[in-house]
């Protein structure tokens, strides 16, 4: 939803009512995940998608008939459905999407889920999907990575559940990336009601060491793939804003001291770009013991070999030296800098989603995990 923010933000300030359809479960090869939304005016203006392509008609139809009745729906669509006339989904899957009215008077908590997103706080919105009782479809409670809940009263006793299912990790909510769909008759209340969890967490950290051209690529690459991407160097002539636009953060600094300085956590990429061993070997050294997702280093095979050199002389571990990719990124035969770019992210991506980084054409079973 971050992508829609700002349009949804003047929307709700206006007092416009608008219909926000949430994909809530999938089934086989569904196109979008669960979390994916849409989101259609009152006046006819629809932004995102929940499907792809192939659902869109019948969700924006669904959707105007929320605003003008003021009621949340849930609705499954899919090439299962017996309704010859329901839309069917051409890549084979079914997915569930629950439609709600948002305004002022319908969503008083919108705003502080907007502040949240904005200022990067971790935040889950627990809502009733599926129920028995009609009156109870929609009760929601925003909920804080300590536990703190704000919403319908009605959804006070299962807020100690969600408490539990917060616990393991408060800095992430629910689970680092997705979402979940939460049957209540776990939290021991309401059974046969079914509760969906969307987590929202802050945007991983996409840590970019060097301000060559390369280095203007991985960030653009970076930020287009929803990282939160930091540009350090420590010489001020090529760390500049014109060079690099479309950054979160620029930094004037060793690699090494403020990496020692930022906050990391387990979706941090580290990409070490300045292919100078007086910049590489310090910050690799102290990037290859924290608990980060990836740390990668831009060079030649004969560079790899020399770096691998002074990195165990600086005392890492073969465990250590076994976490870095270098040469850094995939094997796409990329020539130019973009190129580049992308095998490095398609790198980054793989290793948080596990795919197997071969051509879909020479696999077989679910596309989307």
């Amino acid at each position: 939803m971050r992508e829609l923010l700002d349009h949804l933000e003047a929307w709700y300030l206006d007092g416009r009512t608008f219909a926000l359809a949430t994909v809530v479960s999938t089934l086989r090869s569904a196109p979008r995940d669960a979390g994916a939304v849409m989101a259609v005016s009152a006046d006819g203006v629809a932004l995102g998608s929940v499907s792809g392509g192939c659902v869109e008609g019948a969700v924006y139809e669904l959707a105007n008939e929320v605003i003008d009745t003021g009621l949340p729906r849930t609705a499954a669509y899919g090439i299962s459905d017996d309704d010859a006339l329901m839309v069917g989904l051409t890549c084979g899957g079914t997915l569930e999407v629950y439609v709600e009215p948002v305004d002022p008077a319908r969503y008083p908590e919108f705003p502080e889920l907007i502040a949240a997103l904005r200022e990067g706080r971790p935040v889950a919105v627990a809502t009733v999907v599926a129920t028995g009782d009609p009156t109870r479809l929609g009760a929601r409670t925003l909920v804080g990575p300590d536990g703190e809940a704000a919403g319908d009263d009605e959804c006070g006793p299962f807020v100690g559940g969600l408490r539990d299912l917060l616990e393991a990790d408060r800095t992430t909510l629910v689970r680092p990336d997705g979402d979940d769909l939460v049957p209540v008759g776990e939290l021991g209340v309401w059974p046969g009601e079914i509760i969906f969890v969307r987590s929202y967490v802050p945007r991983p950290r996409l840590l970019v060491f060097g301000s060559n051209d390369y280095a203007v690529a991985v960030a653009r690459a970076g930020a287009f793939a929803g990282y939160r991407v930091t540009v350090c160097d420590a010489r001020p002539v090529f760390a500049t804003a014109d060079r690099f636009p479309d950054v979160d953060e620029l930094v004037v600094d060793w690699p090494d001291r403020y990496l020692a300085s930022t906050r990391v956590d387990a979706r941090t990429a580290v990409c070490v770009l300045t292919h100078d061993p007086k910049f590489d070997v310090p910050v690799l050294v102290r990037a290859l013991r924290l608990p980060v997702a990836y740390v990668g280093a831009m060079g030649s095979r004969r560079a790899h070999e020399d770096r691998v050199l002074r990195l165990r002389e600086a005392g890492l571990a073969e465990a250590e030296l076994a976490l870095l990719h270098s040469p850094i990124g995939l094997d796409l035969g990329a020539r130019t800098p973009q190129e580049t770019a992308i095998a490095v992210l398609a790198e980054i991506i793989r290793g948080r989603h596990g795919g197997s980084a071969r051509p879909l054409s020479h696999t077989s079973g679910r596309i989307h995990r």
